[in-house]
């Protein structure tokens, strides 16, 4: 019997390089997109004669798995795995896998897309524009102000490199510095927090890292600070953000990534100014998409044919 993939990443599609790959190893993709919560029943019957998945961001709970006695494989078509209950999966054998090393150019050029964007606030201009209007917004330049950073991972560092590039100062806190990099100056969490004009997290979401930024270190930055994330929506308390934003603790924000997405309607990050959303589109390139999907596909075979992934989160 062919062994069933699901894929419900929304960008891989029947006839494409991914699907010609999985048949290629005598695969049989099933394709059920990601575009939002699914019912419970859906949920339920999500891996059901399922062999492997390549998976977008949605969450696997552990009851998602406990009808899915043929499923061997998990892969993520992105880095990010949070969402995943991989000790679930690890319980029952399933493996578990991501693609690293395939968006984080990316991500990098978005998160200085979205420094540029306040810096020189073009989201206020445009739409002012559309309205009729014709404002000449002071803006700022990014040469000479400071960049942190929190987390040095790829997507980190390619970010640091952008940001150097420009001629900003760049300050990182991590675990992992590389004392190598004139470009690159590293401190601990509270000097990037205090010193940084623009914020990037670049951080995994963990038990060490949740609520990375809540009310008391939104308090430790500057009155003109901008806080960027293209990591993950967990790191950041939405609620403090939103009245930090509100009472001008800090100056503005630009979010990629959000703890629920799409942002919900009650959102109090909804009617503010002074923040700009994105709909997680940081390894939302062509390229990054192609690499991803390939990475993701070829962890499905491996597994499937008895080889060790190339980047497995289980163990």
């Amino acid at each position: 019997m062919t062994a069933r993939i699901l894929i419900t990443t929304d960008y891989l599609h029947p006839g494409d390089t991914v699907d010609q790959l999985l048949r290629d190893h005598g695969l049989a993709p099933v394709y059920s997109p990601y575009r939002g919560p699914r019912t419970l029943e859906e949920r339920r019957s999500l891996f059901d004669g399922m062999s492997g998945a390549i998976l977008a961001g949605e969450p696997v709970t552990a009851d998602m798995l406990t009808d899915a006695p043929a499923l061997q494989v998990i892969a993520r078509s992105g880095v990010g795995y949070d969402s995943i209950d991989v000790p679930a999966a690890t319980a029952r054998r399933i493996r578990v896998c991501n693609a690293p090393g395939t968006n984080h150019h990316s991500v990098a050029e978005l998160t200085i897309g979205l420094v540029i964007m306040a810096a020189r606030r073009l989201p206020e201009v445009t739409t002012a524009v559309r309205q009729g209007h014709w404002p000449r917004e002071a803006g700022h330049e990014l040469r000479g102000s400071t960049l942190g950073i929190i987390g040095y991972g790829p997507s980190g560092r390619a970010t640091a490199s952008l940001g150097a590039a420009l001629g900003m100062r760049v300050l990182v806190s991590t675990t992992h510095p590389d004392r190598d990099n004139p470009a690159v100056q590293f401190a601990d969490v509270d000097t990037v927090l205090r010193d940084a004009d623009y914020l990037s997290l670049h951080t995994r979401a963990g038990q060490d890292t949740g609520r990375l930024i809540d009310a008391p270190r939104l308090q430790r930055m500057k009155s003109t600070a901008v806080l960027i994330n293209t990591a993950r929506g967990s790191l950041v308390d939405e609620e403090a953000l939103a009245a930090a934003l509100s009472d001008g603790t800090i100056a503005g924000a630009a979010l990629d990534v959000l703890e629920t997405e799409p942002l919900p309607g009650d959102s109090p990050l909804r009617g503010l100014d002074n923040v700009v959303i994105t709909s997680h589109l940081g390894g939302q390139t062509i390229e990054a998409r192609a690499r991803a999907g390939l990475a993701a596909a070829r962890a499905v075979i491996d597994v499937l044919e008895n080889r060790e992934p190339a980047h497995p989160v289980d163990r």
